[in-house]
């Protein structure tokens, strides 16, 4: 059977205003300018601690301000967080002819508890988290505990996803990459890198469900 992995942000979530908001309090508790927001954006994707770093903060400092953050963005996530357009949409579909699961950067507990409030979480058997792994994308290993903990085939798996840690992820563990352009990556980058792309995640798994009944 097909199986689905995918990505978050930018991919089924939009927490753009969230996480802005909360490196902005985690730069203000420790008395420093907040980097631009495009800046931040750029690296979404990426684990915070490895943001902070790319932004400046002195490694030593990391885990205090990846901890503001956090304790700030558990607060405000579920109000400032929404699922893009045909999200819910394209999960509904996917869960009719594919098994699914969600692998992401974020804290696994706070993707949880998202995904729950949304009405969604239901709909994935397995969630992988920051926490849950010591490698995370563009590794395979998030993708490989995935893929284990469903007794899945990566031969018959997708990974969706909207920036290029998603898609050389998939590629290391031998499943096939699907972007998104809706997200935080770049369009050309990502075009450059996978065979299939599409501006959303609904076309995505409309264009899934078609390739499966050509089979």
């Amino acid at each position: 059977m097909t199986t689905i992995l995918f990505d978050l942000d930018g991919t089924l979530i939009d927490s753009t205003e969230a996480i802005l908001e909360s490196f902005s309090v985690a730069y203000d508790t420790f008395s420093q300018n907040t980097p631009e927001a495009d800046e931040i954006k750029a690296l979404i994707g990426y684990p915070l601690d490895v943001m902070f770093v790319r932004l400046g903060v002195d490694s030593a400092k990391v885990d205090a301000f990846v901890q503001a953050y956090k304790m700030h963005y558990r607060k405000i996530s579920r109000q400032k967080t929404v699922l893009l357009p045909g999200a819910k949409e394209a999960v509904e579909r996917a869960s009719g002819f594919a098994r699914l699961g969600v692998v992401t950067t974020k804290t696994g507990r706070y993707s949880r508890e998202l995904l729950e409030h949304m009405g969604l979480m239901h709909h994935f058997e397995v969630l992988i988290g920051r926490e849950d792994v010591t490698h995370p994308k563009p590794h395979p290993e998030p993708i490989h505990k995935a893929l284990a903990s469903m007794e899945a085939s990566p031969a018959n798996t997708w990974m969706i996803g909207d920036t290029l840690l998603d898609v050389h992820a998939a590629h290391a563990a031998g499943v096939t990459p699907y972007a998104l352009t809706c997200g935080y990556g770049s369009e050309e980058e990502l075009s450059d890198a996978c065979e299939h792309v599409a501006k959303d995640v609904k076309t995505a798994i409309e264009n899934i469900a078609m390739k499966k009944s050509l089979l």
